[in-house]
């Protein structure tokens, strides 16, 4: 009975107290905003589609400013926009890229809307659960709708760049070789180029070669993937070495050993944006906390280093383990860091 009772007391003390516990209100936060999402009509799709946009903070701290646009297929609010804003934020911290702003183009029907056509269509459906072929029809839905929207409403200053992963990978690549003016920019992360018995590996050659001189870039890696996916990227790789066209820069940053299809995004879209937008840094000189020496004074050269412009053209190119036992003689210098994992194949220098 005294256990009983002892613990009839304790269940009526926590009832007692748990309700009270229970309404103290939670305080009202403030939201953290990565971005915003337009609804914007679709004369080629029909109705409205979400486009989701963010842009860097110097859009408004630098009004005369212009600034690239990076444009990501799957890119809804629930889809991959979110991760990808928070690596475009990252810059405004770390400084290793340059501004640009993010346009996430959310799919509905992405086993329909972003792939090419295929010979059996049955197959397909059996397999994706949707009838393959869209992808035409989504890149004038880019061209017609969405790129004029953008143009009109943010001071863009005319490099585009184009970015997914998998089937969006692939749609990256289609369109390189099908509409290669419609971006400047290809960023294709493990695209699915098992397509159509490898298609657009297989023909990459005559692809290539049907794509007109200019000023392009192609960021190409790979997860591990195996089968087709693997050897259709092979492939394109192979013809890119024999038969890249005059313009072209391009580089091939296998992860297979490290990366699986579903985590090799975020980190291939952060070493993509460095490649491509890299911004220069100046190496400063620590203070003695950091040190264990006494700050020396800076020298007149010195002093004309810190006057200079970090421009990549004039900047020193390396990897941190190139300046790493050297720093006394690089300080107030600009470097270029190649950061991330290494490219195995490709004429893009960093």
């Amino acid at each position: 009975m005294t256990f009983r009772l002892a613990a009839s007391v304790l269940a009526l003390a926590l009832s007692i107290g748990t309700p009270a516990l229970s309404q103290q209100p939670i305080p009202v936060g403030e939201a953290v905003e990565i971005g915003r999402t337009y609804a914007i009509d679709s004369r080629v799709l029909g109705g409205q589609r979400r486009i989701s946009v963010r842009l860097p903070a110097e859009h408004a701290s630098d009004p005369q400013r212009r600034f690239p646009v990076v444009y990501v297929i799957d890119g809804g609010p629930e889809q991959d926009f979110p991760h990808i804003a928070g690596i475009a934020q990252s810059r405004e911290v770390n400084g290793t890229f340059v501004p640009f702003i993010l346009v996430g183009i959310e799919t509905v029907n992405r086993r329909h809307e972003i792939t090419p056509p295929a010979t059996d269509v049955a197959a397909y459906q059996a397999e994706l659960g949707a009838a393959p072929g869209g992808a035409e029809t989504f890149r004038r839905f880019i061209r017609e709708d969405v790129k004029p929207w953008v143009a009109q409403r943010y001071r863009t200053n005319g490099r585009d760049a184009v970015m997914g992963e998998s089937l969006a990978g692939l749609f990256v690549i289609e369109t390189l070789f099908r509409e290669p003016s419609l971006f400047d920019d290809y960023i294709a992360v493990s695209p699915s180029l098992w397509w159509e018995d490898m298609l657009y590996g297989r023909s990459a050659a005559t692809f290539l070669d049907a794509i007109p001189p200019g000023d392009r870039r192609l960021y190409l890696t790979l997860a591990d993937e195996g089968y087709r996916h693997e050897q259709g990227v092979a492939l394109l790789v192979e013809a890119l070495r024999r038969d890249a066209p005059e313009g072209l820069q391009w580089l091939y940053v296998p992860q297979g050993d490290h990366e699986t299809h579903a985590s090799i995004y975020h980190g291939a879209a952060l070493d993509a944006f460095r490649a491509f937008y890299g911004e220069p840094t100046r190496l400063y000189r620590p203070g003695p906390l950091l040190s264990g020496q006494p700050l020396p004074p800076r020298t007149a050269a010195h002093d004309a280093l810190m006057a200079s412009e970090c421009a990549r053209e004039t900047s020193r190119r390396a990897t941190p383990a190139d300046t790493r036992g050297d720093h006394d003689a690089l300080f107030y210098e600009c470097q270029l860091y190649d950061l991330g994992p290494r490219a195995t194949v490709g004429n893009f220098e960093r």
